[in-house]
């Protein structure tokens, strides 16, 4: 296995390689999931997690999709309006999806993980956060040494908000930045000041916050490399524990927002390469390891910790430190993973309160796993998350030949392997250093679905 630490930049084979695909935070993908999957399916997993007395640990995630103003880049399930008046009914009902999740989960309710996402989780009020946190404490237990994180917008926490968060538990915070170049700003609807960002990673770390991540986004409109390289500057000296950079996918046919982007203004391939290429060297001399795909953190950072030790993960929320947990999904849109199944609750607010009154939990759709979609989640599992694969390992735990059962795939990889980007032996599958940045495409061989349906127009790129 290759040190994690190591990455080489070709930008050569990334222009070549510079396609469409999933991020693999699931396997099947979202886009495979059925609504033959119904809520009578769903109640019967959280029933029968514990069968067989093995005890898997428990996360949680609520979605809350309230934003009081729209960022056109947004690809995210969320509701724009100044009302807050809709958030206070939204706590009402999800108080009546925790306690129908609640009561239907077997085995322990104790919280290793538990994430507040969106949408804006701050859009929340002060009182209205303590509400929720008086809710979910009710129906779930919380771990003294669980990860507890939020999202934070900077534009929208009152002073003493996060030091709240921290007294109700949170310990990670993620913030979002995207770009501080005025320009950028202006163009994607979001203007924040770069001194709320400080304000906002300050009080973190002086209410006690554990990790602190910003968020931020290469391919905007307007951005050129000089521009992002001011904003990487200024990222460094802030110093957080984790940094997120993720590539634009500009997908107007599929988010409304993203139509009020003018396509001349975003930078061309060779521009994105060179913004991802120039971040990349950035934060790596100054200390960050690149954890994967669109992920950094500081060596001591429990998520560089993780990797290190083979515990790492991937799911809904990207990567994780907790590998074995069901996640328990609440709220709008919201998707969980209970056992051998993905389930994503209904879309719109109306749908979803007309279940919860009906008395059924508002799934929309999910997907049972098949020993194939296993055995693939399992290979795409440990390349991204570990750059390599152990063939030994995946024959024993799936009662298969390796060679004979992927062999199309294993022909298709050899034009990775004559690349550099992948080697394989009798024993390892790896990820070189030169095809990290590729895992993506590299993944892409061994999607079933994609093999024999592809649907690249609707993936972010590669690169």
């Amino acid at each position: 296995m290759i040190p994690q630490s190591s990455l080489v930049i070709d930008a050569g084979l990334l222009r070549r390689y510079d396609q469409s695909g999933p991020r693999y935070t699931s396997y099947p993908t979202a886009d495979r999931f059925v609504e033959a999957f119904d809520a009578a399916t769903y109640r019967r997993q959280l029933e029968h997690r514990d069968l067989g007395g093995i005890a898997r640990g428990l996360s949680l995630y609520v979605h809350i999709p309230f934003c009081s103003n729209i960022c056109f880049y947004c690809g995210c399930n969320k509701i724009i309006t100044r009302d807050h008046g809709r958030s206070a009914k939204y706590l009402r009902y999800l108080a009546k999806e925790a306690a129908m999740v609640a009561a239907a989960v077997a085995g322990n309710r104790q919280l290793c993980q538990f994430h507040i996402g969106g949408g804006t989780p701050t859009f929340l009020a002060p009182e209205e956060l303590r509400r929720l946190m008086d809710i979910l404490t009710s129906h779930f237990a919380f771990a003294s040494d669980g990860e507890y994180s939020i999202e934070i917008d900077p534009r929208s926490v009152a002073p003493g908000t996060i030091g709240m968060l921290a007294q109700l538990g949170f310990n990670r915070m993620s913030v979002g930045v995207q770009d501080f170049d005025p320009v950028v700003q202006k163009a994607v609807n979001r203007i924040q000041d770069e001194a709320l960002t400080r304000a906002a990673v300050a009080e973190g770390r002086a209410a006690g916050f554990k990790s602190i991540n910003l968020d931020l986004i290469y391919g905007l409109p307007k951005q050129n490399v000089i521009a992002f390289s001011h904003t990487i500057d200024r990222v460094i000296e802030i110093d957080p524990d984790r940094i997120a950079l993720y590539g634009y996918a500009h997908l107007p046919q599929v988010f409304k927002p993203q139509r009020r982007i003018a396509e001349a203004d975003l930078p061309d391939a060779e521009t994105r390469i060179d913004m991802m290429m120039l971040a990349i060297r950035r934060l790596s001399a100054a200390g960050y390891l690149y954890i994967g795909m669109d992920h950094f953190a500081k060596p001591g950072d429990e998520l560089a910790v993780a990797q290190r030790q083979g515990r790492l993960h991937r799911n809904f929320q990207g990567y994780s430190t907790h590998a074995e947990c069901d996640l328990v999904a609440l709220g709008v849109t919201a998707i969980g993973a209970v056992g051998p199944t993905y389930v994503q609750n209904r879309r719109t607010l109306d749908e979803y309160y007309d279940h919860l009154d009906a008395g059924l939990l508002p799934v929309l759709r999910g997907i049972e796993l098949s020993a194939d979609d296993l055995l693939r989640r399992a290979l795409i599992q440990s390349l991204m998350c570990h750059g390599a694969v152990s063939i030994e390992s995946l024959e024993i735990a799936h009662l298969i030949e390796f060679e004979r059962y992927f062999a199309e795939e294993l022909m298709d990889l050899q034009t990775f392997i004559d690349d550099g980007l992948v080697e394989r032996d009798d024993e390892w599958l790896t990820v070189t250093p030169r095809g990290r940045l590729l895992v993506r495409a590299i993944c892409m061989v061994f999607d079933r679905y994609l093999r024999t349906q592809r649907r690249a127009a609707t993936y972010s790129k590669v690169i």
